[in-house]
């Protein structure tokens, strides 16, 4: 489960939730996707992160088409040949690198990024940095 990080100079329960600790880099194989939540002022969201080769992209797990989430069931995320993002719902795909929409309903439109970076062999989301 992803664990939130505290910015420098916060404490206890003054903490304010913006970059989150998804999971170690060696966990998340190449060709692999990992869901996350995180907490917005409007309550608990849901992202989820994937990589391919050296690449790591991160995107809020929301449609364009319905606003539903795009997962079947937990981690989810890709087509079966692992080459592109898919909803669940209705089968529109997404490139992986820029999460625009290439086949089915909202043919054009894109995935919501999230900042993403490994730092200390961590893979670490900030989603109130985008």
């Amino acid at each position: 489960m992803a664990r939130p990080v505290r910015a420098a100079g916060e404490s206890g329960s003054k903490m304010t939730i913006s970059r989150v600790v998804v999971c170690a880099l060696g966990e998340l194989a190449d060709g692999a996707a990992r869901g996350f939540e995180f907490q917005t002022s409007e309550g608990l969201r849901e992202g989820f992160v994937v990589r391919r080769g050296e690449c790591l992209v991160a995107y809020r797990n929301v449609c364009p088409h319905l606003g539903n989430p795009l997962n079947w069931k937990p981690d989810a995320f890709l087509t079966r040949a692992r080459d592109q993002i898919m909803c669940s719902v209705h089968g529109a795909v997404f490139e992986i690198e820029t999460g625009l929409c290439v086949g089915g309903a909202c043919l054009g439109r894109s995935l919501t990024a999230i900042p993403v970076e490994v730092v200390d062999a961590q893979v670490i989301v900030d989603p109130g940095g985008g």
